[in-house]
């Protein structure tokens, strides 16, 4: 017989209950996080919540988000957070500094000697004078028109600087029309136009096929010369320092091309022996019979065996220009003769000279000239080690050859085929650890990481990141799985990372050499897209990963996209840092899985001006 009362009926009714509940709970919970992993939770809902700004044009923060896609095989990652470094919320800095460029200010520049511009060249700020502040654009500001509209349009907003307007009145560089600037794609040698000059550089220069692919343009004003030997798929490097025509570079870059600061000084240029395929001065004002032909020798030393070298202005026709150049004939008339000496020397020859254009081919190897005995050749160990070295009066030699038909360092293929043909640096065996194999694995491996960019944010590949930066760019394989019409990448190789610099020019890409314990020749709000792989832990005993990252927000565009591919712990650090820098980000899976430590981090700048109610409290980080 049972009793109601009996303790033992109790007990299991008591149990019953009790698993019934925890039973319960737990299916609660286990719907509760798949509906957030799905998306329509609040967990992943709105990967990066950034407010549409009235000011933007053409695609907003809002179109950046909408377009992210964090599907399941790229699941955000939470990762419990180290003590240090410790969060910090980074102020605007002054309006004042909304142009700010860390290693070329003009205030600092005063203190160094004027002799060979070395007062223009790079002199970057101590510890104790860096700033730690956030760069503000300034009032009004709005994204770039789109490719190609941006070529030939500038909001004024953006860079609003006129002297040029005035200056260079009568020679067709810019006009101020409205609230833009317009670029009618003149200069001061080709007033009628870049696309008139090109194409009679074209009647010499194989510019039309893919044998030129790579250029520099030194002094390159607004960079309209390169602008237009884009439509050609040439990829121009333009450089120009910053002087009293404001903002050159910075118009350049607000259209869309690839510019730095810099000039020709007593610093050698940042770029590898034999990069580029031909090289053009248009009245750049640079004193090539200086220093013995330095400066020559300087371009001589980028110019690939083959290249060619244009120079339109002084000296060339100075009988027609003597007078508008307030210059004597006999003056003129020995400063090309000079020009004309030091160019034999250098093993080039002379293909054309008519009207205001000379052209000189680089001879392909020292087998085919004679070079005299009075020229000095350069002598060191590495001709790459060029960062911060001095310029030297000597000609940097020729690689060997065995018979006069080779090309010296080796002949590339045409464009776009030598984009992912295997380098001569490589098949030669001159990047330590790099072969053909291994070449080639990177190039199928930048492939499907580029795949997966794309689907986590749809936005790559379309006009709306035009300048693209690679902070660490290796063999430049995430510039040539990108490569487009539509952007450009500046591949950069770090100063104590690998020096790979020659393989991405052999492959027809273009970059630089730097330190990023340093602030970049650039203007701020220069790029669209940043990518930086690995570039935390290789500096990470090296600088502070504030100062990097308050250089890299400098740097990108409001509303701009920085992509972190590194080790989870780092880029924890990195995330902890952003909260307080009006950055959105979202931690990911690796695209092999969980189990690879390394992660993906994406982070989205936010909208904010000078000036603006922004300022007075900092929205909270995702």
């Amino acid at each position: 017989m049972g009793s109601k009362n009996n303790p033992q009926v109790n007990n299991s009714t008591r149990t019953l209950f009790t698993l019934i509940i925890v039973t319960g709970l737990c299916c609660f919970f286990y719907l509760l996080g798949a509906w957030q992993k799905s998306g329509f939770g609040k967990g992943d809902g709105i990967v990066m919540e950034v407010t549409k700004q009235a000011q933007c044009t053409n695609v907003t923060v809002t179109d950046i988000v909408k377009d992210l896609d964090f599907e399941p095989h790229h699941r955000t990652v939470k990762i419990p957070e180290r003590a240090n470094p410790k969060a910090v919320v980074f102020k605007p800095c002054d309006v004042k500094y909304k142009d700010y460029t860390p290693c070329q200010e003009q205030y600092r520049a005063m203190k160094f000697p004027r002799d060979n511009m070395i007062y223009r060249e790079r002199h970057c700020p101590p510890e104790n004078e860096k700033l730690r502040c956030l760069i503000p654009a300034p009032k009004g500001y709005k994204t770039p028109f789109p490719w190609p509209k941006s070529r030939d349009y500038v909001h004024y907003a953006n860079v609003p600087f006129k002297s040029l307007t005035v200056e260079k009145a009568g020679q067709n560089w810019v006009k101020f029309q409205g609230d833009v600037f317009k670029f009618p794609g003149g200069g001061t040698m080709f007033p009628q136009g870049a696309d008139a000059y090109i194409k009679e550089l074209a009647t010499v220069i194989p510019i039309k096929d893919g044998t030129v692919r790579t250029a520099l343009d030194t002094g390159c004003g607004v960079a309209s010369w390169g602008a237009y030997m884009l439509k050609k798929n040439v990829l121009t490097m333009s450089f120009a320092p910053r002087d009293n025509h404001e903002a050159q570079v910075q118009f350049a870059l607000e259209r869309g091309v690839p510019a730095i600061i810099g000039v020709l000084g007593s610093i050698r240029l940042p770029y590898p022996p034999r990069a580029f395929d031909m090289a053009q001065c248009s009245r750049c004002l640079i004193p090539w019979t200086s220093n013995e032909g330095m400066y020559l020798m300087e371009v001589d030393r980028v110019l690939r065996p083959g290249g060619y070298w244009v120079l339109s202005g002084p000296p060339i026709n100075w009988k027609t220009y003597y007078k508008t150049w307030k210059r004597s004939k006999k003056e003129l008339n020995a400063e090309q003769k000079k020009i004309e000496e030091i160019a034999e020397s250098l093993c080039w020859e002379k293909k054309y000279e008519k009207g205001d254009i000379a052209i000189w081919r680089k001879k392909t190897n020292d087998r085919s000239c004679d070079r005299p005995s009075s020229v000095k050749t350069c002598k060191g160990k590495d001709a790459d080690d060029i960062w911060y070295k001095e310029m030297e009066v000597c000609v940097t030699p020729f690689p060997k050859v065995s018979n006069k038909q080779e090309v010296a360092g080796g002949k590339l293929k045409k464009f776009p085929e030598r984009l992912f043909s295997v380098p001569p640096c490589i098949s030669k065996g001159l990047i330590e650890g790099v072969n053909a194999d291994t070449y080639q694995e990177d190039n199928k491996l930048w492939k499907k990481r580029m795949s997966t960019y794309k689907r986590i944010n749809r936005l790559i590949g379309s006009t709306r990141y035009r300048n693209v930066m690679d902070m660490n760019a290796g063999l430049g394989g995430f510039a040539a799985a990108l490569e487009s019409p539509k952007s450009w990448v500046m591949n950069v190789v770090p100063t104590i990372a690998k020096n790979t610099l020659s393989v991405v020019y052999e492959r027809g890409l273009i970059g630089i050499y730097h330190d990023w314990c340093e602030g970049f020749s650039t203007y701020p709000r220069t790029y669209d897209l940043i990518h930086a792989n690995n570039v935390f832990s290789l500096y990470q005993n090296s600088c502070k990963i504030e100062d990097i990252l308050l250089e890299m927000d400098r740097i990108l565009r409001p509303e701009g996209t920085v992509i972190f591919r590194d080790e989870v712990d780092v880029l924890n650090d990195v995330r902890k840092i952003t909260k307080g820098m009006r950055w959105d980000t979202k931690l990911m899976d690796h695209e092999d899985g969980p189990l690879v430590p390394e992660k993906i981090l994406v982070a989205v700048k936010h909208y904010w001006v000078a000036g603006g109610k922004e300022n007075s409290t900092l929205p909270s980080s995702s």
